[in-house]
This record gives structure tokens, C-alpha cells and sequence, in this order.
């Protein structure tokens, strides 16, 4: 796309990251070895993406089955020990049944995310979004806005887009498609944390089973308008404080102007009726009140790029293991959306036996590209399969593999699709990456990390 207008500052460099989510932040790491130079661009003011905007839980570093096996190593295992160093995480048991998850403090994330691409040597600009691509032979001229000096441009030779909505593919023509299009779109949740719960005083009163049937028996006699009858709460880092997953936002586009702005508005009532609902049927929380909602709207999906693999729900479910293969995922498909019913709960499926499946290489690079890879909830999978593959920890094992392979590409002045694959595995290896299926039971307690 040709995009002209008057530019105030221009910037060259070798690998331009567009996201600092989870899985741009770790490309951006895992690019940053002070061979090349590498640029990382934020819409907002601080890196994480979902992982600090919305979440506080890790998913997908363990299979979620009776012996979790762990399944995700490398930068993903830095993030996680930086956050242990400070007593910022600790490990929750399956309790929900997407496996055993990694509860963190998202405010210190931000600083452990900032720490590490410092250190790294990434060059990093804030509040910048992406605006147009001008494709200009070996390199791309990327035009980005900041609300202080206009319009700027940085031309890269080499880009991974982990913009999460497909920035860069979308305005540099590459194929994509749009969740909701061809079939179902994953719902959107208003994530909202309660302060003042007393926790022992909820477990005795029967805890997840007990807000559970509540939850439904509100739900279906209309005691409280909730617009769903399941969804979960659970302790945070922060002493006598709670996260949630239970706001369902349906119906709207979250790439249309008014359907975004109509989804916010909606997400924050409906987390403002669950805080009357908590506090006057949910034993322990009869004086919580929401201290936080979510940065945003939470979006599970909108663009899937095409690329040279598409991850299907046949590869998941039947454990495929590829010869390509950058990482590993155990994790079920969560498939947050509206039923034909109406009636808007969660479907899950899980991978056989507690197994995982392998996700080649391909995924993440994008049909009619030379020099680009996709990483985070934008890459290349069907909707059944982006359910089950779009955890963070497998997020950040996009972006670990993708900053390699663009320090591959460039080292060996090759395209992102002709990249010595053998090679890449041997630096993911060597990063602590986990590439093999897990033959034997994996004892989480010596991991190293979240034993607090």
C-alpha cells in the first residue's frame, strides 16, 4: 500500500518487531544478540500485550493432564525466573482445565518485560501504531504515527509482525482471514480484579463448585442479569485480591470503530453486574469491590494470516508431531464463543492422553512474504486450532523462534521460507527450548521456579 504523508523523522534498521506483547517482546530478545540492530513498536505505553494489559496467568508451560509434563523452555523460562526472583508468581493447580497455570503480579511484569529488552539492547518507542506499509524491494518502509511528532517511517529488512490484529500483513497485502468470516469468532472478555475477599471464608463455603452453581442458578432464574452462567475467579499474587475471566462480550467486530467502541462499553457493564452479583450471593466477597478492569476489551482472535502451514484441529487433537517444528503445545481448545443456541459458554476439547502435538515453522511465515514472520494470535491456524495454540507460553515460543530465524535469514541472506530449519532448531535448543514430545512423567516441583 503507497502511504504519503509528511514524514518528520525516518529510521533504518535490521529487524523491526511490531507488538511488545508476549510474543513480540521474546522475538525481540531473542533477535537482540548485538549482531544487528533491532526496533520494537507499542501502541501503548508499556510491553506485554495480554499478558500485562488483561492477564495474570501463564498457560501452556505444562500439558493439562494428572502429570503435567512441561513442555515450554527457553526466554519464556527468563520471564518467569525474573518474576520468581521477586516473588511475583507462584503455580496454580488445574483448577479451571486449561493445566497448571502460572500466576503472576502484571504490574511487575511490565518492568521485567522493560528490563530484559534493555538489557537485550532493543531500541523501543511507545505509544506508536502502524499506519502504512511501503514495500520497496529487500526492505519494507513501515509508517507509523505518534500523537507528538505526526508521522514517522522506519524501513527494516526483516519484520515480524506480532501486532496481535495482523497490522503489517493487512496493510503490506498479505493474505489473511477474518475470524467471524467463515465461521465462528471466539467471544471478547473484560477481564476485572476484586480486592477485599476473604478467601478461606469462600473455600469453606465450597469454593469453584459453590460460585459455579451459583452462577448458573442466577443466571437461569434471573436474579442477577449476567450474560453467562460460568466463568472463573481465583486468587492473585496480591493478598486477598482476585482476577477474572467472566465477561462475554458478543456480536460486535472488534476491527470496526463502532463495534469496538460498543464491545468496551459493554465489557465494563457487564463486570460491574458481576460485582453485584459477588457481593451479594458469593460468600467471602460481601465487602470485594473491582479495584481494575482490563487496559482493553480482551480479543482472542480477528486476523489468521495464511502461511506456508496451516495448523489444523486434526493436528492438535491427534498429537502430530512435523520435521519443522519450533515448539511444543499440550493445551485443550478453549473456544470462547456464542452457540447457536444463544447461549454463549465455552467449548473444550482436549489432546488425547495428556500428549502434545508439535507446531512446525510454517505457521509463522506468511504465504507471498520474503521477509516476514507472524507470531501471536495472528499466525497461521485454523479457529479449532487457534483455540488450543494461542496460550502464552506458546505465544512467547512463537516469537523466540521468529527472532532467531530473522538472525538466520540475515546471516545467510535468505528468505524466511528457505531458512536452514535444522539450523534454527539447533539455536532454539540451545536457548532451553523444548522441541521433543514428552516420552515420561515430568515432576514439575524441579523446574525450578513457582514452588513459593
Amino acid at each position: 500500500m503507497i502511504f504519503s504523508p509528511a514524514i518528520s523523522k525516518s529510521y533504518l534498521t535490521d529487524v523491526l518487531i511490531i507488538g511488545s506483547g508476549s510474543a513480540g517482546s521474546t522475538a525481540a530478545i531473542a533477535a537482540a544478540q548485538g549482531k544487528y540492530k533491532v526496533t520494537l513498536i507499542e501502541r501503548y505505553g508499556f510491553p506485554g500485550g495480554t499478558s500485562t494489559q488483561m492477564l495474570d496467568t501463564f498457560y501452556g508451560f505444562f500439558t493439562p493432564s494428572e502429570t503435567p509434563k512441561k513442555i515450554v523452555g527457553g526466554i519464556p523460562d527468563s520471564i518467569v525466573n525474573e518474576l520468581n526472583a521477586s516473588g511475583d508468581i507462584f503455580l496454580r493447580p488445574n483448577t479451571y482445565g486449561a493445566g497448571t497455570g502460572v500466576n503472576y503480579n502484571p504490574e511487575k511484569l511490565k518492568q521485567v518485560w522493560d528490563d530484559l529488552l534493555l538489557k537485550s539492547g532493543v531500541e523501543i518507542f511507545y505509544h506508536t501504531t502502524l499506519v502504512g506499509v511501503e514495500n520497496v524491494r529487500e526492505t519494507s518502509n513501515c509508517i507509523f504515527f505518534h500523537k507528538g511528532i505526526g508521522f514517522f517511517s522506519i524501513k527494516a529488512k526483516r519484520v515480524i509482525d506480532a501486532s496481535g490484529d495482523a497490522d503489517y500483513c493487512h496493510w503490506a497485502g498479505i493474505p489473511y482471514e477474518k475470524a467471524g468470516e467463515n465461521g465462528p469468532a471466539q467471544s471478547m472478555t473484560t477481564t476485572f480484579r476484586m480486592s477485599n475477599v476473604e478467601h478461606s471464608e469462600y473455600e469453606a463455603a465450597g469454593g469453584k463448585k459453590m460460585l459455579k452453581e451459583k452462577m448458573a442458578d442466577a443466571y437461569e432464574k434471573g436474579t442477577h442479569p449476567l450474560p453467562r452462567k460460568e466463568g472463573s475467579a481465583h486468587e492473585m499474587c496480591q493478598p486477598k485480591c482476585i482476577s477474572t475471566v467472566a465477561v462475554k462480550v458478543v456480536d460486535f467486530d472488534p476491527l470496526d470503530l463502532e463495534g469496538i467502541t460498543q464491545a468496551e462499553i459493554e465489557g465494563r457493564r457487564q463486570a460491574f453486574l458481576f460485582e453485584d452479583f459477588f457481593r451479594a450471593e458469593v460468600p467471602g466477597y460481601q465487602n470485594a469491590k473491582i479495584i481494575g478492569l482490563s487496559h482493553q476489551i480482551g480479543v482472542r482472535e480477528t486476523r489468521r494470516v495464511y502461511g506456508e502451514y496451516r495448523l489444523t484441529k486434526k493436528d492438535c487433537m491427534s498429537a502430530k508431531t512435523f520435521g519443522d517444528q519450533i515448539f511444543l503445545c499440550g493445551a485443550p481448545l478453549e473456544d470462547h464463543r456464542k452457540s447457536d443456541s444463544g447461549n454463549s459458554e465455552t467449548i473444550w476439547e482436549y489432546v488425547p492422553n495428556g500428549g502434545a502435538y508439535g507446531v512446525p515453522y510454517r505457521t509463522i511465515v506468511p504465504k507471498e512474504s520474503r521477509n516476514v514472520w507472524v507470531v501471536g494470535r495472528c499466525f497461521s491456524a485454523t479457529h479449532d486450532a487457534h483455540a488450543s495454540c494461542r496460550s502464552m507460553a506458546q505465544t512467547m515460543s512463537m516469537g523466540q523462534a521468529a527472532g532467531l530465524a530473522a538472525i538466520i535469514s540475515l546471516d545467510s541472506d535468505q528468505e524466511a521460507k528457505h531458512i536452514n530449519v535444522q539450523k534454527l532448531q539447533d539455536s532454539l535448543l540451545r536457548l532451553g527450548a523444548i522441541l521433543e514430545t514428552p516420552k515420561k512423567r515430568a515432576d514439575i516441583s524441579r523446574d525450578g521456579w513457582g514452588n513459593n
